[in-house]
């Protein structure tokens, strides 16, 4: 690789009533460049990650990031999109025109305003991210409820671990000024049904899936040679996106095999191992897709996942912390800001800015941001520069 995160910006997920897509894009593009030491006048290109697909009215919006300084005008900006994981594709462009030396300075914001439409419209635009021809779930839980019932079937009912992953992940989101839940539920709350923890698909309960969220955060991307003149540089020591088929009936999802690639690919990139790392923040956008995760990055073997969580190495002093900021889980998910906000986050505890956060001085640290099924597979492999 050649490109450090130089700078961030972080909205406060949730239910943000009085701000539109564009307020929050201005906000965290300012933020971002502040952070960074940048001029808006610096900046080469811009990558801009939001879903879309009928949250809001407000359609073509790579021009909003425009909106947040009269330098920006006339700069290249791209609308970029792949599902869940359109964050870290926007980091990823942002990469790409870096590596290629189209520019020096590179500013990526991701964005999403979910909870202006209704419940039922919200699941129809969600569940176009899976294969319609075949798949036809009314919501993506269900999709993840299939998944999850497959899983138990073949490996016995896994429903303690998931309860053990929500509680975990709940807790740690009390720590995080960003997150749109922080309240510790407790182990007991999340494994048992109840009124205020209903099923709602297969398996899965309101404490298995990840939250209807608005929400910002972006990064500004440089050349190292420029990052090592900066205040703070966080390297990409890999970078590797793996697409895999849509139809859930041409892999055996379960094994999660796109991201055990992208995992398998970016430590061969880094040269390390997942005994290296200080932590790793992963798409939970269902408790189940943490436990996969645990398997696809080969901390432990196909269908012993909860191994992991069971004996505590993920939690925040165990040997390697999964989802420290409270993940998708508490965290929120809004689509698009999700890879931006795992990057900034990760940036954080790299360069010891993390708060409440902070782990013991990590010194490398993994991104899993996920689109689909397990379609759309992104991890980066993070260093400190300085």
């Amino acid at each position: 690789m050649t490109a450090c995160i130089v700078g961030w910006d972080h909205l406060k997920f949730g239910k943000r009533v009085d701000d539109d897509i564009e307020d929050m894009i201005v906000a965290v593009a300012t933020g971002a460049m502040r952070d960074a030491g940048v001029e808006p006048k610096d900046v080469d290109a811009i990558y801009l990650g939001t879903f879309g697909g009928g949250f809001v009215n407000q359609e073509f919006p790579a021009s909003l990031v425009l909106q947040a300084h009269e330098d920006l005008r006339f700069k290249p900006s791209t609308h970029v999109e792949n599902a869940c994981a359109t964050g870290s594709a926007a980091i990823y462009q942002g990469l790409n025109h870096i590596a290629a030396k189209r520019g020096r300075i590179v500013l990526c914001v991701g964005v999403e305003k979910m909870t202006d439409v209704s419940g039922e419209v919200l699941g129809g635009i969600l569940s176009k991210a899976s294969y319609l021809r075949e798949e036809s779930a009314s919501s993506f839980a269900e999709v993840f409820a299939q998944i999850t019932d497959a899983y138990f079937q073949k490996y016995g009912d896994k429903s303690d671990a998931l309860a053990m992953i929500a509680a975990k992940n709940h807790k740690n989101g009390c720590d995080n000024p960003y997150a749109q839940m922080q309240k510790d539920l407790g182990y007991d709350f999340c494994r048992n049904v109840s009124e205020k923890n209903p099923i709602v698909a297969g398996a899965l309960k309101r404490t298995d899936c990840s939250l209807v969220s608005d929400g910002a955060a972006a990064i500004v991307l440089t050349d190292v040679d420029t990052a090592l003149k900066m205040d703070k540089a966080v390297y990409f020591r890999a970078a590797q996106h793996v697409q895999d088929f849509l139809p859930m009936s041409r892999r055996t999802v379960i094994d999660f095999e796109g991201p055990a690639e992208a995992f398998s690919r970016a430590f061969a990139e880094a040269g390390v191992s997942v005994a290296d790392l200080g932590f790793a923040e992963v798409h939970d956008c269902f408790t189940t897709a943490e436990l996969l995760s645990y398997e696809a990055m080969g901390l432990t073997e196909k269908g012993q996942g909860e191994t992991a969580i069971k004996e505590g190495w993920v939690y925040a002093d165990g040997k390697l912390p999964v989802n420290r900021s409270g993940g998708l889980k508490s965290k929120g998910h809004p689509l698009g800001a999700t890879g931006l906000s795992m990057h900034a986050i990760a940036s954080m505890q790299l360069t010891g800015r993390a708060g409440d956060l902070q782990l013991d001085s990590p010194k490398l640290g993994a991104v899993f941001n996920m689109g689909g099924s397990a379609v759309s597979s992104y991890v980066s492999i993070l260093e400190p520069l300085r």
